[in-house]
């Protein structure tokens, strides 16, 4: 049966020769690094839909934040029956008001932007609908600012005019980007390196697993088996390279004759400790999410004392200030068509925040400067 070495030598075999050879070693030397493309429809991919890290911080964001219900408020008193918490309550024939807000709050998450679009009938907004923001392209004038965005689905490309009335047709939030005039920048964007490194320790042990668990190595050619010519020196190369190179081919097993030998070289994955690099880049992942590691049961973390406080950790520094940056975007935009109606995130319905809530709530009623009235306002449930 031929081999690697009979291969290369063109069906000879091998003779060994009186003369001194020389030793073949092939060393791999690390090549540069294949990092993600920085576009949303990659990093959506590589993250949201193939890493459950990055699954599930955003999961854990816009979930929670869309439990938050936007209130309608006029002169400090809270609306129940207005025609604004009726929008926001069934936005289009599509969608609820829960899972419209549950998609920006997931694409400010993974693309840093999130869109929405206002149907607008006599005068008055009638609907909302969520935009995709990888079909989104500001149209800047000549102030610098988006007077229309155009927005490309089917093939065919719509432009959406910011000089509409009563209100602008599109509302675009977006994170703090320092270098993009228009564009935020998302999480995802900023966990890029940590999310290529847990992919890619995934991908190197699962074609560790499929080659039977054999670490790499190298490949000699002893001198007592005789010399190869040049041209079969870089068919070996070429044949090794092809074969033996890469996470897919990561263990591959060779049969060895005529010389050959395998020397096993480097630092293995047991050495290197591949699972701790990779809850290391889950932690990393986190930490741009702002998510507490001990949420996501990654082990060694425990900068929390518990569960609770690690979740309570979550609402008070990612969730809270998503939802009213959120809310204050929302409010902004409709005012105009609503009279002058805010919207405010209501906070006081969530378990979490419950004993927040309490600590105001007592703090504003033994305020004994303040009258009842004052209180009330303070509090937000009207007079």
């Amino acid at each position: 049966m031929p081999n690697l070495l009979t291969r290369l030598l063109g069906g000879r075999s091998v003779t060994p020769e009186a003369k001194s050879g020389h030793m073949l070693m092939a060393i791999r030397d690390l090549g540069a690094p294949d990092w993600t493309r920085r576009s949303f429809p990659a990093l959506a991919q590589e993250g949201v839909m193939r890493n459950p890290v990055v699954h599930r911080c955003v999961r854990l964001i816009a979930e929670g934040a869309a439990r938050v219900p936007l209130v309608a408020r006029e002169a400090g008193k809270r609306l129940e029956e207005h025609p604004l918490p009726a929008l926001l309550r069934r936005p289009n024939p599509h969608q609820s008001g829960s899972e419209l807000l549950e998609a920006v709050y997931a694409y400010l998450q993974t693309a840093g932007n999130a869109y929405l679009h206002a149907a607008v009938a006599d005068g008055e907004v009638k609907g909302l609908f969520g935009l995709r923001p990888d079909r989104m392209q500001a149209v800047v004038g000549r102030d610098g600012y988006a007077e229309a965005y155009a927005y490309t689905a089917g093939g065919r490309t719509q432009t959406l005019r910011q000089d509409t009335r009563p209100v602008p047709g599109v509302l675009h939030m977006s994170l703090f980007h320092p270098l993009d005039d228009h564009y935020g920048l998302a999480p995802l964007e900023a966990a890029q390196t940590s999310l290529d490194l847990h992919n890619a320790a995934s991908r190197w042990n699962k074609a560790l697993l499929d080659n039977s668990a054999r670490p790499s190595g190298a490949l000699v050619y002893s001198a007592g088996s005789g010399s190869l010519t040049p041209q079969q020196f870089e068919r070996l190369k070429t044949e090794l390279e092809t074969a033996f190179q890469g996470a897919a081919n990561a263990g591959r097993p060779m049969v060895l004759e005529g010389g050959l030998d395998w020397k096993a070289l480097g630092i293995s994955p047991r050495d290197m400790d591949f699972i701790e690099a990779k809850h290391v880049a889950a932690r990393e992942i986190a930490l741009a999410f702002g998510v507490p590691p001990m949420l996501l049961g990654i082990p060694g973390d425990a900068t929390y004392a518990n569960m609770a406080e690690a979740n309570k950790a979550l609402w008070r520094q990612t969730i809270v200030p998503l939802v009213r940056r959120v809310a204050d975007d929302l409010s902004f935009w409709l005012e105009p068509a609503f009279a002058g109606v805010t919207l405010e995130a209501d906070f006081d319905g969530i378990e979490v925040l419950s004993e927040d809530q309490a600590s105001r709530w007592e703090r504003i009623g033994g305020a004994g400067f303040l009258s009842d009235e004052e209180k009330r306002e303070l509090l937000g449930v009207g007079g």
